[in-house]
């Protein structure tokens, strides 16, 4: 599905919100649109009213005293107060001056005024008229009938302009709020799509990148909905709104300014065009940066232990060079698409304004007048405000478009499903039947495996690195199925299980224990609700934790931070025995738990291991053999294959490679003392 009508989707979710914000946007565009409909009215009736015939009456109400006779403009007289027969006359402007005319007068032609006659020249016949020229306070009073209605229409013009900024403060709140809304939907899908993600796809993808799109791509997109959404609908409805307004004042004129549409639209393709290419780009170099920068952090004891801050500072350089260069394109692009563009345009406009208005428009045939005039010089300078904004977001809507390609290709991966099913506890009879598994196609890693291992049992795992021991309890934990034979619990195919209902009833220890910002308690119960501050405790005191860990100020309560570096590893391993004691699982993993560790913290670790196997079937991966020579069953693995098996007095007994491995570490530590 297409980018956009993904988008689009999305924002379907909060639709209520997105309704009335398009509705108090229309309201508001209403009002703007409107204003200068009343200046024209304003000026042509009222302001330049005065220029008018007037009737002699005997009406008081908006009628003018002049030289004995009381007169009224046409438009205010009193059917009833007004004959057929009344006297006309007519007030004319010449320059800076009005001129009464005892008689009707044509508007129409080129005025002049000396000594007091009035000539007008209209299709080369000349009339001349007896004028004589009004004071200031006599020009005054003719006006005086217009102030009501000027004052009416301009409390209408202020009280549009109030709606229109009550409108729009709503559709901007309402819009944010809908946009806010949608990317914080987005945001939680993509979290919870990560976390159904399999571990197979984590493999080869640096966490910056994943953070990325979880972050920087889905803050571009929130700008699709804030900023684009909102200067494209608000400049759409505008647009209309100024265009209906130009066809009912003069259709020629309106039909001059349409030619800005198509060009409009042919530089929106061609922008497009190179800002996808330039934008991928960009946002693919985000992504580096951040999984450079947080592979940096992570590693920083190392860079700096080695002196390699200048050759990382020399590889994110070239990467942030690459950025910057294709940043830059884009910023050329945009400075040619934004007020150059526009300005460019605005002055095409004017052009044939100009040229329009040149050519006898305001001639003496002209329809077209001064409140006209004003009026398409006011829609047209208004029409370009929304022009510019529309022209300024092609960059925001190009990066929203590339950003949410990014987002909707991770949540296009391939997911598990996340079952909520409950199943009694298990056993822990584990059997494995001939398993073959490889991380890549025709690669095997695990090559025959065959055992069984009964409930209660302990088997340890060895062999040298990269004989398979991890990738047995990968494929035990279902992180990986395998290719060939099955892995059975209780008889049972692990296949039939959902994986999350399986792993319900399994623990694990790794060999660097992760820890998560919070609590050392809500570390152990990691805030399950089935897991209280009894269980936590209790598990802590089982292991033997509180031995370490009662010299911490907050006890149970201390802080833990990422990863908790401010802990020692045997307290942190300590930890993660007690989150496996307080989970009580059937089958429990210890992935090389000794191996960091000091030894007056092994003694400790080996009373909490003695602890949690009671009643469990456990695996223990150790290079270490002098810490699994009570394990029920030991299988030495080579290249992915059993090729001994047995308890530590019997694999002693034959002198195979688990004697010479036993025999190697045996002779390190003697010469090592």
């Amino acid at each position: 599905m297409m980018v956009g009508k993904r988008l689009f989707r999305y924002a379907l979710f909060f639709k209520g919100l997105i309704i009335a914000a398009l509705a108090m946007l229309t309201v508001s565009v209403g009002a703007d649109v409107l204003g200068p409909f009343v200046v024209k009215k304003l000026i042509d009736e009222h302001i330049l009213g005065v220029e008018d015939h007037w009737l002699e009456t005997d009406q008081t109400e908006s009628s003018v005293l002049f030289e004995g006779k009381s007169y009224v403009r046409g438009i205010y007289a009193d059917g009833g107060k007004v004959s057929e027969n009344s006297e006309k006359a007519t007030i004319l402007q010449v320059g800076r001056s009005f001129y009464f005319i005892d008689q009707e007068v044509p508007f129409e032609g080129d005025r002049s005024v000396k000594t007091g006659k009035l000539t007008i020249s209209n299709q080369g016949k000349t009339t001349t008229y007896d004028a004589k020229k009004l004071s200031i306070s006599e020009a005054i009073s003719f006006y005086q009938p217009e102030i009501p209605s000027m004052i009416k229409l301009m409390v209408f013009y202020f009280c549009l302009f109030v709606v229109a900024a009550i409108f729009h403060y709503g559709q901007y709140f309402y819009l944010q709020k809908a946009a806010n809304r949608i990317i914080q939907k987005m945001r939680t899908d993509i979290f919870s799509h990560v976390q159904r993600l399999p571990i197979r796809y984590f493999d080869n993808l640096p966490a910056g990148k994943v953070v990325a799109r979880i972050t920087n791509d889905t803050e571009a997109i929130r700008e699709l909905y804030v900023a684009v959404l909102s200067n494209f609908f608000t400049g759409i409805i505008y647009i209309t709104g100024i265009y209906v307004a130009m066809f009912i004042l003069d259709v020629k004129l309106a039909m001059i300014c349409l030619i800005l549409l198509p060009i409009l639209y042919g530089w929106m393709l061609f922008y497009r065009k190179f800002a996808s290419k330039y934008n991928h780009v960009v946002r693919s170099k985000i992504s580096e940066l951040n999984a450079m920068i947080n592979e940096s952090i992570q590693g920083m004891t190392i860079i700096q232990a080695f002196r390699r801050e200048k050759q990382m500072s020399k590889e994110f350089e070239e990467l942030n060079e690459t950025y910057f260069r294709y940043r830059n394109k884009l910023l050329i692009l945009d400075a040619l698409s934004s007020h150059n563009f526009v300005g460019v345009l605005r002055n095409l406009v004017f052009v044939g304004f100009i040229w329009y208005f040149g050519s006898d428009a305001l001639g003496a045939h002209s329809v077209v007048t001064i409140g006209v005039l004003y009026a398409y010089v006011d829609y047209i300078n208004r029409l370009f405000h929304p022009i510019t904004n529309i022209v300024t977001q092609f960059s925001n809507l190009e990066q929203a478009l590339v950003a949410g390609e990014r987002v909707f290709r991770l949540l296009d991966e391939q997911g598990e499903e996340v079952s909520v099913e409950k199943m009694n506890r298990y056993k822990g009879n584990v059997t494995f039947d001939h398993v073959y598994f490889g991380y890549k196609e025709n690669e095997y890693v695990l090559k025959d495996i065959h055992f069984e291992a009964k409930q209660g049992e302990t088997v340890a795992l060895v062999g040298h690195t990269g004989s398979g021991k991890s990738s047995i309890m990968n494929v035990l934990f279902r992180f990986y199925d395998c290719n060939e034979g099955e892995i059975r619990i209780d008889g049972k195919n692990i296949q039939d299980f959902p994986k999350q209902t399986l792993r319900d009833h399994m623990g694990i220890v790794l060999q660097d224990p992760y820890l998560f910002t919070g609590t050392i308690a809500s570390n152990v119960s990691l805030n399950d609700p089935r897991i209280t501050r009894d269980k936590v405790e209790a598990a802590l005191k089982a292991v033997g934790a509180d031995r370490v860990l009662k010299n911490l100020e907050k006890g149970y309560d201390e802080p833990v931070v990422e990863k908790g570096s401010t802990l020692s590893s045997g307290q942190r391993q300590l930890i993660s025995f007690a989150r496996a004691l307080a989970f009580d699982p059937a089958i429990l993993i210890l992935d090389e738990a000794t191996s960091s560790i000091d030894t007056e913290t092994e003694t400790i670790i080996q009373e909490a291991m003695e602890v949690l196997k009671k009643g469990r079937t456990t695996f223990i991966i150790a290079h270490r053999l002098s810490t699994i020579k009570n394990a029920d069953q030991i299988l030495v693995l080579d290249r992915g294959a059993i090729v001994e098996r047995g308890n530590h007095d019997e694999l002693m007994e034959r002198k195979g490679k688990y004697y010479q491995m036993y025999q190697l570490q045996q002779g390190q530590k003697a010469n090592a003392g």
